[in-house]
């Protein structure tokens, strides 16, 4: 193996062409360098797990409302809203430091706040099994391993939120994006307690305590009016007084044509016996209508009599009043409800997506032809390093107090080495022999 001179000069010159001898000189260990480095470098990177990555977008909503309320309280500290030309641009300012004295911020910061929260984090883990993908069992180290997979950034100029996920998959990188997007509207949803929300959920209270009752005092008039045979007392009544009218005039009609009969014909005869009982068939109805007794002691009638409906209509009135009075206000809290379901709609602020997650199409790494690069200039600086760190090491002589230094520890290692795997020789040996004697 050639070497330097050991008489060389110190100028630089000469320095850099001794250089250039060695590395001309063992050019063929440096080119087995650059080939068995390029080599390895093109296998890992054909065996390296490929990784892809899927982004989303969205934007939070309007803080306008934070701004104007910010602009109402600086006027009124102005004095009313009055001022003089050039005053509508110094209150916007104020307004705009007033907002951010009180903390108005846009929701951006709370979107971003919400999406790396355990709870956000733990539902995603729980519902992709990210343990099992991960190779973990603590949530602890998913949620670790999920932020590091996962980027969350905010445009500070157009307030755009960006999603983006990495994962070895790239239909579960897509699929990951899209459930952070759905678990914050789901969780914003949850934790939004406007009043809109506490009225809504009163008003849910209210509504079923109403239909509860409601639903007993239909039941009790229904009840009522299937026992007593009561359907409407004023109508009925109105109805039976004009029945009874009517029976009483057939009545006297018939009592005064039985009376021109009996003086041309006898008792027995037929038309006189006839009109008789019909005489008496209308005096048994209007003794029904009137609630007076029959025959046989009872009222048989199936419906109340003028003497029973009075007292009837007070009870029916009463139940009638209570079942209409619930029904009101099932429909007066019904409405009221729908506009706090609706008010409630627009306060809640809402996820709305720019950009859905797609299917990745390409990975992001391994990058093969960076990678052949990189390792191709690691293997050929490593060959040089080598063949210059051999050259500095012959040249050092054996005496040398460091050249004995780095030969001990070599030594001492190899022994050790060696002393390691004699041990676990001769414990698998024993541990044979014992396997064989039992």
């Amino acid at each position: 193996m050639p070497s330097l001179p050991q008489e060389t000069s110190s100028s630089p010159a000469h320095r850099q062409v001794a250089k250039a001898r060695l590395l001309i000189d063992n050019w063929p260990l440096i080119w087995r360098f650059l080939w068995i480095g390029t080599v390895l470098t093109i296998f890992f990177s054909l065996v390296w797990p490929k990784k892809y990555e899927a982004s989303t977008r969205l934007m939070p909503p309007d803080s306008s409302s934070s701004s104007m309320s910010a602009a109402a309280l600086m006027s009124r500290v102005d004095g009313g809203g009055e001022s003089s030309s050039g005053g509508g641009g110094g209150s916007g300012i104020l307004g705009m430091y007033a907002a951010s004295l009180l903390g108005m911020k846009s929701s951006g910061g709370l979107f971003i706040g919400i999406l790396h929260s355990s709870t956000v984090q733990d539902r995603i883990i729980d519902k992709f099994d990210l343990r099992k993908v991960y190779h973990v069992r603590e949530y602890e180290d998913a949620r670790r391993k999920l932020g590091n997979y996962t980027t969350v950034l905010e445009d500070k100029k157009s307030g755009i939120i960006n999603i983006s996920v990495i994962d070895h998959s790239p239909q579960r990188a897509a699929a990951i994006a899209r459930a952070y997007v759905d678990e914050l509207d789901r969780l914003v949803a949850q934790l939004s307690t406007s009043s809109a929300r506490r009225e809504r959920i009163f008003l849910e209270e209210r509504i079923k305590t109403v239909k509860q009752d409601l639903d007993t005092a239909t039941q009790q008039l229904g009840q009522f009016s299937s026992n007593s045979s009561t359907l409407d007392p004023k109508e009925q009544g109105k109805a039976m007084v004009e029945g009874a009218a009517e029976l009483e005039g057939d009545l006297i009609a018939a009592q005064a044509q039985l009376s021109g009969l009996q003086q041309i014909y006898t008792e027995n005869n037929v038309r006189v016996r006839s009109l008789q009982a019909r005489i008496q068939e209308l005096k048994a109805q209007l003794q029904k209508l009137q609630g007076a007794p029959t025959l046989a002691g009872q009222d048989s009638n199936a419906y109340p009599s003028l003497r029973q409906l009075p007292l009837l209509a007070v009870t029916y009135s009463d139940l009638y009043r209570r079942a209409q009075i619930e029904e009101t206000v099932f429909q007066v809290l019904t409405k009221q409800y729908e506009l706090a379901k609706v008010q409630e709609a627009k306060e809640i602020p809402t996820v709305r997506v720019l950009d859905e997650a797609q299917v990745p199409e390409r990975r992001i790494s391994p990058k093969r032809s960076q990678a052949v690069i990189i390792g191709a200039l690691l293997s050929l600086i490593a060959g040089i390093a080598f063949v210059s760190f051999r050259e500095y090491w012959q040249r050092i002589s054996i005496d040398d107090p460091r050249k004995v230094l780095a030969l001990e520890l070599v030594e001492s290692a190899r022994v050790r080495f060696n002393a390691l795997r004699l041990r676990a020789r001769s414990s698998r040996l024993l541990r044979f022999r014992r396997n064989g004697i039992s």
